[in-house]
């Protein structure tokens, strides 16, 4: 019976059908293996898995990315970025990450921050000399601190799978968002020793410096007060979705560059954009279920200690698995199939529930970035009119750095956990 759904699901994949019809064929073929009586119960479970109150911020999020792009905010993010590392060999690399980093803890999502970074920053990069393949791969890479520094929409996600305190995944999601940045700008530095680019300016100016600071505090006052009110319990993250909305359309009117008749377009497309989201999940559900009534993971999990129980080779063989996962799968439906497999693993070997859920969501975040099916390679691909093929070469480096982060995360949970436990008191009793 296994063999034939892993027959249906990867003839699917291969034959291009799109992510949730594939889920959700999959998890009908699984059910129908099983027993027809659970047809019936098929449109609950799909309305079941959207039927969730946290999910409302990810339309917020989305609209708020429209409005920032539509306003004028990441213009002024980025000059202000590139004041301070302008007069740096390559700064325009510098600046994307750090760019990057900026609108991660606004937006929250890979594919909002590399669709905005492709629009504003591949044009300048080509123009000073850049490869338009590294560029690509550069915003692509940059893109998957969306998901990670907070806001995080799949920090959001996971904790609904699993309970899990979003508070504590946002709060252990920054020291890993800022050496996934650092491992970038270390590749950054190698490619620029092997070409001569130039800087934006020879040297920094204390007046413009000033100056752009002034410009771009309504910018800089969207991440304070998402991620501040969020962690001060003021708001709860759906709620903060709603403010950045909010904040993003005052920051918009203050630098009078966004039309109001171009609004209802933006939420056109935020609509769809939130609607192919939500069936993906709905259909997702379907195959979770289905797995978990047949005690899938369960049946993973004892294979896998009959194997061995040693806590360091457990966590080596979730982030291979997890490595082969992301390449093969889009990282929504990885999420809501594997989760409660490794969970329960990560129980059993006596893994912290919160340093394996952020371990968990980092692999799951480079899989955006992995080909063949990398969500996010194929945004910027698109956006930059690139081949994907171009771009998946050029990545590689910046692919190696993350996971070599990621790696240094799962084995050192103090990394992932010393904030939460300084600031939230986590672990105490």
């Amino acid at each position: 019976m296994f063999v034939i759904v892993l027959c249906v699901f990867f003839g699917l994949l291969l034959l291009g059908a799109p992510i949730a019809f594939v889920l959700g064929l999959t998890g009908i073929s699984h059910l129908a293996l099983m027993s027809f009586d659970y047809f019936s119960v098929i449109p609950q479970r799909m309305f079941a898995g959207i039927n969730i109150t946290s999910l409302t911020c990810i339309p917020f999020f989305i609209v708020a990315g429209e409005l920032m792009n539509g306003g004028g905010v990441t213009r002024k993010l980025l000059d202000f970025v590139m004041e301070i590392v302008g007069c740096i060999r390559g700064g325009l690399a510098y600046c994307t990450i750090f760019t990057a980093a900026l609108l991660s803890a606004i937006l929250g999502s890979s594919n909002a921050v590399a669709s905005i970074l492709c629009n504003v920053m591949i044009p300048d990069m080509e123009k000073t000399g850049y490869d338009k393949e590294f560029s690509g791969a550069l915003i692509a890479a940059a893109g998957m601190l969306g998901p990670i520094i907070p806001p995080s929409t799949t920090f959001i996600y996971y904790s609904v799978l699993t309970g899990c305190s979003v508070k504590m995944l946002f709060m252990a999601g920054i020291i890993p968002g800022i050496l996934i940045a650092l491992a970038y700008c270390v590749v950054v530095r190698v490619y620029i020793r092997k070409h001569d680019l130039p800087r934006v300016f020879d040297r920094i100016s204390l007046r413009r410096l000033l100056w752009s600071f002034v410009q771009a505090i309504p910018a800089l006052l969207v991440p304070v007060v998402i991620v501040g009110g969020v962690m001060a319990g003021i708001f709860t993250p759906t709620e903060s979705g709603a403010v950045a909305c909010f904040i993003a359309l005052i920051a918009g009117l203050i630098y009078k560059s966004l039309s109001l008749r171009e609004i209802p377009q933006m939420l056109l497309r935020a609509a769809k954009s939130s609607a192919s989201i939500m069936f993906i999940i709905a259909c997702g559900n379907i195959i979770g279920w289905s797995m978990a009534v047949d005690g899938i993971p369960v049946m993973i999990q004892n294979a896998i200690l009959t194997l061995t129980s040693n806590y360091y080779v457990i966590i080596a063989l979730m982030l291979v698995i997890l490595i082969i996962v992301g390449c093969l799968m889009e990282s929504t439906a990885a999420m809501l199939i594997f989760s409660t497999v490794f969970l329960g693993l990560a129980t059993a070997i006596g893994m912290d529930t919160l340093h394996f859920g952020l371990v968990f969501c980092l692999m799951l975040v480079l899989a955006l970035v992995t080909p063949p099916v990398g969500m996010t390679l194929f945004v910027t691909a698109n956006v930059a009119g690139l081949e994907v093929r171009s771009i998946s070469k050029a990545i590689i480096p910046f692919v190696g750095a993350a996971f070599l982060v990621i790696a240094l995360i799962a084995y050192f949970p103090s990394l992932a956990l010393c904030l939460p436990r300084l600031f939230l008191g986590y672990g105490t009793v």
